[in-house]
This record gives C-alpha cells, structure tokens and sequence, in this order.
C-alpha cells in the first residue's frame, strides 16, 4: 500500500512518502503535489523517500512532471534519503541529475536558498497536516 503524508516547514512543503511508487500509486502523488501546488507561497518542496520500497517508470515521470510545476513557478524540488535500490532507478533514469539529491531529510530542507528552516514537527521531521492514501 501506497501514501503520502503532507507536512510543512516554513515555506517548505514535504512529501513523505511510503510504500510502492508505480502505475496504480502515482495518481496519490499527483493528487497530493496538486494540494501543495495550490499554495502561492510555496518556495520549496522536499520528497521524502525514507519509506519508498519502489519506484518504476511512471514514478519517475510524475516526479518530472512535478519538478517542471515547480520549476515553472520558480520553485525547487529536492528528494531526499533516498534507499540505495530507488537510488539506482534515479541514477539510471537520470533523475538524479535534473533534482537534487541529499542523505537526509534535514540536509534537504537546510539546503540552498533560505537557509535553515525550523520544522513545526520537531527533529524528526514536519507535522503531518494530511494523509493520502
């Protein structure tokens, strides 16, 4: 089973998502990237692939399509701890080279413009504001 929990930091959205990343989840992704995107203020988005056990090719492409929604609005896209089997998928495809890769979802919200950003959630990571599953 597929999901996608919603949190936030600052002007920061996070993605984090869990399971199985193909045909039939992709529309989770897509419907959940469609909430955050409706968000004007949103600057940067970080996917979360902790939890990611696969992704094929029709994850890849809906993390390209959002990666060119963000970018066409001026916004970044960053994934982060991503498990070395999705790593090689991303590797492979490319991906990897178009959006930015960190170890950890803290490195991935620290990273680049904006500097530090506080997460409501505490350490572990942003509150969960919605669940799509």
């Amino acid at each position: 089973m597929f999901s996608v929990r919603i949190g936030s930091a600052a002007r920061t959205c996070v993605l984090t998502l869990h399971g199985e990343l193909d045909y039939d989840s992709a529309v989770q992704l897509r419907e959940a990237a469609d909430h955050v995107l409706a968000d004007t203020d949103l600057s940067v988005l970080v996917v979360d692939c902790t939890g990611l056990e696969f992704c094929d090719s029709s994850g890849i492409g809906c993390l390209v399509l959002l990666y060119q929604r963000l970018s066409a609005r001026g916004g970044v896209l960053r994934l982060a701890a991503v498990p070395v089997s999705v790593a090689r998928v991303f590797a492979l495809t490319g991906l990897d080279l178009a959006i930015p890769v960190h170890p950890t979802l803290r490195e991935a919200i620290d990273s680049g413009a904006g500097g530090s950003l506080p997460t409501p959630g505490g350490e572990d990571g942003p509150s969960p504001l919605r669940s799509v599953s």
